[in-house]
């Protein structure tokens, strides 16, 4: 059994939302105000809808912590709702497309779509994010960083991408939609604003790179342990993502071999990497062999659908007429592509570090740095 676990509560229009982290090890110091930020930066973006500027999320914890630092028993917070109207607000009379809302009324026996999409609203993700930004601060600990970006935009790719940690951070900061080439921006804008005036909404691309990652991370033995499919669960829980690629992902299927695997080569000069002896010459798999970490950085990428809360609204049925009729209409965003991107840090962080501390874990921290000190220096005679 994995010794990190997570789990969340809570409805979109409810008190709040709760969370709870298992697992972490204790005497791990934990920065509050961090997570408040990943918070924050997930409200951001171009093309967001009204709630963004109602909600003002603050990570509140209630146990697992003493001193600023982990007890090594389970980790409780809540972010608090501005808005609770839950219980005032009206049923809707019709399912949503491309919403949970008629799947979710089949399964429930029930009319009742409030019942439904009160949870499987994205708002969920913000306790994802908290949940995230503390077990990146683990992985950080360790030199692991996560990043994640916008590569593309309603079809219009950036053509400027990930070149430097450092450089890609300033860049993401200034930029509108969480991107990393200023020069695709205006476009970007355009095709948002565009969208509103329609009553349309729009989808796109975003990468997350994970830096300084061990190899061997993750499981060829068990199938349901491959990071591979984990990482990809991780991705794909998150609402409206369709795809998901690692590496050079669907490109793979289109070219021979030779053109896919990465050669292995001793590690130094260009090619020097933090652990063991061995590299690869370049990094086609994104980082990931056989379900596991192989030193190199990883790269995966998700492509999200349109947001299926249009404006102009959508064609549908009537519960009790039967009758067609358009879509009920709820406050939405023209497009949360950069906030999805700060949802896929928060789950690719999560899973590493469950990862992470699969191999290496210990109920202390010192234990954990003590056993990954001993594999670092282990693993240079393999």
């Amino acid at each position: 059994m994995s010794r990190l676990s997570w789990q969340t509560a809570g409805e979109s229009h409810g008190r709040g939302l709760v969370a709870l982290l298992s697992g972490l090890p204790a005497g791990l110091e934990l920065d509050v105000a961090q997570v408040d930020a990943e918070l924050a930066r997930r409200w951001r973006g171009y093309g967001r809808g009204g709630r963004a500027k109602l909600e003002e999320d603050h990570v509140e914890l209630l146990a697992g912590l003493r001193g600023g630092k982990t007890l090594g028993s389970p980790l409780a917070l809540v972010i608090t709702n501005r808005d609770q109207t839950i219980e005032a607000l009206p049923v809707p009379s019709n399912p949503r497309p491309g919403h949970a809302d008629l799947a979710g009324c089949q399964k429930l026996l029930a009319r009742d779509p409030r019942a439904v999409l009160e949870r499987a609203s994205a708002r969920e993700t913000a306790a994802r994010v908290a949940l995230g930004g503390f077990a990146r601060q683990l992985l950080e600990r360790f030199s692991i960083r996560v990043f994640a970006h916008v590569v593309e935009l309603r079809g219009c790719a950036a053509r400027a991408g990930f070149d430097t940690l450092e450089r890609a951070l300033e860049r993401r900061a200034a930029s509108d939609f969480a991107g990393l080439d200023p020069e695709v921006e205006a476009t970007w804008r355009a095709r948002v604003d565009e969208a509103k005036a329609a009553g349309d909404s729009l989808g796109g691309v975003f990468e997350v790179r994970a830096c300084g990652l061990p190899p061997g991370l993750g499981a060829y033995v068990d199938p349901a342990e491959r990071l591979t499919a984990r990482l990809g669960a991780a991705l794909f829980s998150i609402p409206a993502i369709k795809g998901v690629e690692v590496g050079l992902g669907f490109e793979s299927a289109r070219r021979p071999g030779s053109a896919v695997h990465d050669a292995i080569v001793r590690s130094g000069g260009d090619h020097a990497r933090a652990y063991g002896r061995f590299a690869r010459a370049t990094n086609r798999a994104g980082g990931l062999e056989g379900g596991l970490t192989n030193g190199e950085e990883l790269v995966l990428r998700a492509a999200m659908k349109p947001i299926p809360t249009l404006r102009q609204g959508l064609d549908t049925v009537d519960f009790e007429t039967g009758e067609a009729v358009r879509a009920t209409y709820q406050r939405s965003d023209v497009t949360s592509v950069p906030a999805a991107s700060v949802v896929a840090e928060a789950v690719v962080a999560l899973e590493l570090a469950r990862a992470f501390l699969d191999k290496f874990g210990g109920d202390s921290l010192g234990e954990v740095e003590a056993a990954f000190d001993h594999w670092r220096r282990a693993v240079a005679d393999v």
